[in-house]
C-alpha cells in the first residue's frame, strides 16, 4: 500500500496497544472529498476564488470540512446558526445548506472586502435569502445577540480572540446546541507549541480549557487543520 494509506500499527508485532489513523496524502484526500456530498459549480468557484489569494488560501476551510458541517447542520436539525469569521463564504455556504429554507445564518465577518465576496458566492448559491452578514468585530455583533437562541455556532477567525468567541458562543446556544471551532491542531504545533507564537499558545490553552469543561460534551477531530466539535450540556 501506498505511504499515507494504511492504518498505523504500531507495536502491533509485540503485541501492544494499536494506534488506529490514517496519514492522508494529497491524492487520498481528494477522493474522500470527491466521495462526500457538497460538490458543484459553485464549490469549485468559491474555492479557486480562494486559490488566486495566495498564501491567504489557508485561511479557507476545505471540502471534507465543508460536508461535514453541512451534514451536522441537518442532523442536529438546526433552525439558527452563527458564523465567526466567514472569509469567502465557503463556511457559510455549507452551513446554510443545512438549514431549512426559513433557517437563518448569522455571519460576523470584520474585513468588509471579504464581506461582499461572500455575499457574492452565497448569491450564486442561491442561499443569499438565509444570511445576514455583519461587518465588525465579532465580539460586538455576539454581545447583542439573545442567549440560547442558536442551534449551530462556527468558530474560525483570529485565533487569539477563541478563547472570548467560544465563550459568547456557548452563551448564545440552545442545550444540545453544537459549536466547531477550526484551525485546533495549529498544524501539529499543539503538541510542541513554537515560542512567540500568541494565536497558538491561545489555542494550547484553550484546548485544555474545553477539554476540561464540564459545561459541555467535546470531541476533537483530525480532520483539516483540527476540529473541535462541542455540545452544550
Amino acid at each position: 500500500m501506498r505511504p499515507g494509506g494504511r492504518v498505523r500499527q504500531a507495536g502491533e508485532a509485540a503485541g501492544l496497544t494499536v494506534e488506529r489513523f490514517i496519514t492522508l496524502d494529497r491524492e487520498l484526500h481528494g477522493y474522500l472529498v470527491e466521495h462526500s456530498s457538497f460538490r458543484d459549480g459553485v464549490t469549485a468557484e468559491v474555492e479557486q476564488a480562494a486559490r488566486d489569494m495566495g498564501e491567504l488560501e489557508e485561511m479557507q476551510i476545505g471540502g471534507d470540512q465543508a460536508a461535514l458541517i453541512t451534514l451536522l447542520v441537518r442532523a442536529i436539525d438546526a433552525r439558527r446558526a452563527l458564523e465567526i469569521g466567514t472569509f469567502l463564504g465557503y463556511g457559510a455556504i455549507s452551513i446554510a445548506r443545512g438549514l431549512p429554507d426559513d433557517g437563518k445564518l448569522t455571519c460576523c465577518e470584520l474585513n468588509e472586502e471579504y464581506a461582499e465576496r461572500a455575499h457574492e458566492h452565497l448569491v450564486r448559491a442561491g442561499l443569499a435569502d438565509r444570511v445576514e452578514i455583519r461587518v465588525g468585530p465579532a465580539i460586538e455583533t455576539l454581545q447583542g445577540l439573545g442567549d440560547g437562541s442558536f442551534d449551530f455556532a462556527f468558530i474560525d477567525a483570529d485565533k487569539t480572540g477563541y478563547p472570548e468567541y467560544y465563550e459568547q458562543s456557548l452563551r448564545l446556544l440552545r442545550p444540545n446546541g453544537l459549536i466547531m471551532l477550526d484551525n485546533t491542531l495549529r498544524e501539529g504545533t499543539v503538541v510542541d507549541p513554537p515560542t512567540g507564537n500568541e494565536g497558538t499558545a491561545t489555542i494550547v490553552e484553550l484546548n485544555d480549557r474545553i477539554a476540561a469543561d464540564d459545561r459541555v460534551d467535546v470531541a476533537m477531530l483530525g480532520i483539516a487543520d483540527g476540529v473541535t466539535l462541542v455540545r452544550k450540556l
